[in-house]
């Protein structure tokens, strides 16, 4: 049967959609929306972040595309300040108001494969699922580990690397600190070594091409995955590419509007944009104020 082609990839432009929210009472309304790579139980986890981008964004599916919880890095130290725990409420809480939540293990959260097809406090866990979006795309759901060869033929290259990993974002958090107090905004290191790097280069574009090529092979249109916290939206060889990124670096999540139109949401900048907003008002009524003489 010959396959319809696949609808062009649409990116909301200035005046397709409103700004993203500003003010605390603000929320944006999707249709919805994957995370994944949260890694809660970690320092690196931005949970105060994510926990804004939870307050301002209501949708019909929320999909936690694996990496929530970092058991490897809790095995090694228990690490769960009160951030973490109120992130776990927050999803749980949209559940319970009706969003459906769907919860897709990756491999640091890879115990929780084990209680595949159960449901917990309304949210569903499954290995892999079908999203069929408003206009009709068939996208395939899974983290990618399965497509990482490190992960799969040298599991102690993945964890020695993930040891490696923390100690970057260890730096990088120090890094931020310093440009927050020059009034700069978030840079990620991990992310530039990524782009700079050529075998980090080559092996994010062997890991796309893979799973791109499972869901073509699965019959869907895309896929939508995590694992390699580089948020993409594109085309790989006519089937569409999303990776929804991460929120220890990138801050970002996949959104799908009512239309079906997706987009990569990057949080960081939007807090960006909110800090400055705020601290204008802030010099702007300084400056309303009468002198006294």
């Amino acid at each position: 049967m010959k396959r319809e082609p696949l609808p062009s990839l649409e990116w909301p432009g200035a005046g397709a959609h409103p700004p993203l929210p500003l003010r605390a009472a603000d929320t944006m309304q999707a249709r919805t929306v994957w995370i994944s790579d949260l890694h809660l139980g970690t320092p690196g986890c931005q949970a105060e972040a994510l926990l804004d981008f939870l307050r301002h964004v209501e949708c019909d599916s929320l999909y936690l595309v694996g990496d929530i919880i970092d058991g490897w890095q809790l095995r090694r130290s228990w690490y769960w300040p009160q951030a973490h725990n109120d992130v776990v409420q927050k999803i749980l809480r949209k559940a319970r108001k009706g969003t459906r939540v769907v919860f897709v293990p990756g491999n640091h959260d890879e115990f929780a494969r084990r209680y595949v097809a159960h449901n917990f406090g309304g949210v569903d866990v499954v290995d892999d699922c079908i999203h069929v979006t408003a206009d009709g795309r068939r996208l395939w759901i899974t983290h990618g580990d399965l497509f990482d060869g490190v992960i799969q033929c040298a599991r102690w290259l993945a964890v020695a690397g993930d040891v490696a990993y923390e100690w970057t974002l260890k730096f990088n958090r120090w890094l931020n600190r310093a440009r927050a107090r020059l009034g700069l905004p978030y840079w990620s290191l991990s992310r530039f070594l990524k782009l700079k790097v050529k075998r980090a280069v080559a092996y994010v574009g062997e890991f796309e091409a893979a799973v791109a090529r499972e869901a073509r092979r699965r019959g869907a249109d895309g896929v939508v995955c995590g694992h390699i916290h580089h948020a993409e939206l594109r085309e790989i060889d006519g089937m569409l590419y999303a990776n929804d990124g991460d929120w220890v670096e990138s801050l970002s999540a996949l959104v799908e509007w009512p239309d079906g139109r997706l987009e990569i949401v990057h949080w960081s900048a939007r807090l960006d944009r909110r800090t400055r907003a705020e601290a204008g008002a802030a010099a702007a009524a300084v400056a309303s104020e009468p002198v006294k003489a």
